[in-house]
């Protein structure tokens, strides 16, 4: 079990810190720049190279089942859910199999009226209830890991 951050613009990095370390489960901070991160066996950084998707593809080939990635780029998601990882918006949204889908094409149909002119604006601000949201949504899913887990730990071979 590990969290995988797609660090670049990540506003949540220290709230996976904590939430993280009190569940004992590793970190993985994955840039294009060198990010500053706490001193922590737990905790690590690697830094790709600053090409085209360089952060995507290095957490994308790494993901299983039991990886938490925390991104807000929908194409990451899609990628991660097709390999059996859980992932979860800064924002504490869920990105699921069922959901994914939806997010590409309102993605999608934002890229195309982006291109023809239209001023659409950007996603809203960040704010403490995202915060919040992100806090409780991290802390389930690590929890519900975490049983499974156990559970596939008792089962007889």
């Amino acid at each position: 079990m590990q969290i995988l951050i797609d660090a670049d613009a990540c506003p949540v990095k220290d709230e996976v810190y904590k939430v993280a370390l009190r569940h004992d489960v590793p970190v993985m901070v994955v840039s294009n720049s060198p990010i500053r991160i706490p001193s922590h066996p737990l905790i690590s950084r690697t830094v790709v190279s600053d090409g085209f998707d360089a952060a995507d593809d290095w957490i994308a080939e790494r993901v299983a089942s039991g990886t938490i990635v925390i991104t807000a780029d929908i194409l990451l998601a899609d990628r991660c859910l097709k390999m059996d990882g859980v992932v979860i918006s800064p924002t504490g949204k869920p990105f699921t199999a069922a959901s994914i889908g939806n997010a590409i094409a309102v993605r999608a149909i934002m890229a195309d009226l982006r291109a023809g002119g239209d001023n659409v604006g950007g996603p809203a601000a960040f704010s403490k209830a995202d915060r919040s949201r992100f806090l409780s949504a991290l802390d389930e899913a690590l929890v519900r890991l975490i049983r499974m887990q156990r559970r596939a730990e008792q089962q007889p071979l």
